[in-house]
């Protein structure tokens, strides 16, 4: 046959690049429960539509060469429910998938081809961080300088990256800039790994205390959910990518309203306490609000006390920013301030409508949030508020006190406001307000505090809102379903056929 030794020596590169960092390596994965680099790409993407590119890339120096198929970084473009994506997955069985002169070629490629051509880009991380001596002396330092836009990152497309492994370096850097991080328990994202910081800080460190998933969703918030095994990672990021377009100039795809969708925001009674003082979950609430099974929680241990959820309404991606009484009473600390402010920044980017539900007794002061810089996170939270140019919708169900009333985009921040009857409007709770005001405590003076309690609370009712048209409507809270959904198709934006104008898309993602 011509060509027959060309094409038997394709066969066989084929056959290496594919054996990837050699059958013992992939067979003890495989005991460990892990997926490998490729089987990752193979479950996330639709079958048969993954083309690989670079398949056959392999390290510059001779000396490592032969045992660098692919060069540790599995780089192509694949489909994920019939729209193409970029991908790259780290091949940890190949020198730790350590970053080096060749595959991070790979990866600017994908990277740059996604943002010109409007796809998704999915980074898939396990790396022992940079390669040497690729990195070392000079040379490394021209190499790693070689490209100055390497970390620019504008939001026109969606970036998603998955901590599945050891990830420092590249790793690290990428799912720093990325609109979605999933970690698999037991992986560890850091700048470098415990053994190279133990040495830098001169005392042991185990890894989980340096970047392990407790302290990621929980303490930094640089992840934004923690799962169990590879396939749950990967299952979240198709489930990610669903509420969001291929990229910003169009809007997020629609999906089928399910069955039944309308019947649980009609037993929202079930879940408000009519006592203003007792806590309840507000995820509760959000569910009985939208179709049905489609909320999607980001930063779910971060932050608490207030809540940042994808969800659907009527078939269309929204964003519910939540006020959570069931920790710390909803009120707003540092890492709420943070949580809200990338969360409104992902909507805007991406033409996603966000909704407000309030009940909010105002920022938790103290020490600690002075420290933290309190001030400054409550004024970047407005700083982008009043940059967001979606739609923003506002139900103030209970409490909303104070400067918090104009963070949970009350008043001219939002494109309509309603209140539910029992809305509470002041500066601060009543009971409070009479001590501070007036110096008169309960046990002192009980009739005297019930006259005074009463007069801070006369204008702070639903109605006087309403009365003033700082709020457009007041709603029976079983039909806020119904509301929502006529009033965000009211304020569609028609004019850029569902298109945001994107001033938020330059912000920082992570600060």
């Amino acid at each position: 046959m011509a060509f027959e030794k060309l094409i038997e020596e394709l066969q066989q590169k084929t056959a290496d690049a594919l054996a990837m960092g050699g059958a013992e390596k992939l067979a003890k994965r495989k005991a460990e429960g892990h997926l490998n680099a490729r089987e990752r790409i193979e479950y996330l993407v639709d079958p048969g539509s993954f083309i690989e590119s670079g398949r056959y890339a392999r390290s510059h120096r001779p000396e490592v060469k032969a045992k660098t198929p692919a060069d540790g970084k599995i780089a192509g473009f694949a489909r994920i429910a019939g729209r193409e994506v970029g991908l790259v997955s780290n091949d940890f069985t190949v020198l730790g998938a350590s970053s080096s002169v060749i595959n991070m070629k790979k990866i600017k490629h994908v990277k740059q081809t996604a943002g010109k051509r409007g796809m998704p880009l999915i980074l898939l991380g396990e790396s022992s961080g940079a390669r040497m001596p690729d990195r070392m002396g000079a040379a490394g330092r021209a190499i790693i300088a070689q490209d100055p836009t390497e970390y620019q990152r504008l939001r026109e497309n969606p970036w998603v990256s998955a901590l599945l492994g050891q990830c420092y370096g590249s790793s690290t850097w990428y799912s720093a800039m990325s609109d979605f991080v999933v970690m698999r328990k037991g992986a560890i994202m850091a700048i470098a790994s415990p053994s190279v910081t133990s040495i830098a800080i001169n005392k042991p460190i185990e890894a989980e205390d340096l970047g392990g998933w407790k302290l990621l969703t929980g303490v930094s918030g640089l992840a934004d959910m923690a799962v169990d095994t590879d396939e749950q990672a990967l299952d979240a990021i198709k489930r990610f990518l669903s509420y969001f377009p291929s990229h910003n100039m169009e809007p997020p795809p629609e999906h089928p309203v399910p069955p039944g969708s309308d019947e649980a925001c009609r037993r929202i009674f079930d879940i408000l306490p009519e006592a203003r003082t007792k806590v309840y979950d507000v995820r509760k609430i959000v569910a009985a609000i939208a179709d049905a099974q489609s909320c999607f929680e980001l930063k779910e241990r971060y932050g608490k006390s207030i809540a940042t959820v994808l969800a659907r309404l009527g078939g269309r991606s929204v964003g519910f920013i939540a006020n959570n009484p069931m920790f710390k009473g909803g009120a707003l600390d540092a890492d709420a301030c943070q949580k809200v402010t990338s969360f409104m920044v992902l909507c805007d980017s991406f033409n996603i409508p966000l909704v407000f539900l309030v009940d909010v007794p105002g920022f938790l002061i103290g020490l600690e949030g002075e420290q933290r810089g309190m001030p400054g996170k409550v004024i970047n939270w407005m700083n982008a508020l009043t940059l967001v140019t979606v739609p923003k919708i506002t139900v103030i169900m209970r409490k909303n006190y104070g400067q918090a009333f104009i963070n949970m985009a009350g008043g001219r921040n939002a494109d309509e406001v309603a209140c539910w009857p029992m809305a509470d409007l002041g500066f601060m709770d009543p009971a409070v307000s009479v001590n501070v005001l007036f110096g008169v405590k309960f046990e002192d003076d009980p009739e005297r505090f019930r006259q005074l309690k009463a007069e801070v609370e006369r204008d702070t009712s639903a109605w006087g809102l309403a009365e003033l048209y700082e709020a457009q409507n007041v709603i029976d809270p079983r039909d806020t379903r119904d509301f929502l959904i006529r009033t965000l198709e009211v304020h569609r934006l028609r004019l850029k056929n569902g298109v945001g104008e994107h001033l938020l898309r330059n912000w920082p993602t992570s600060y």
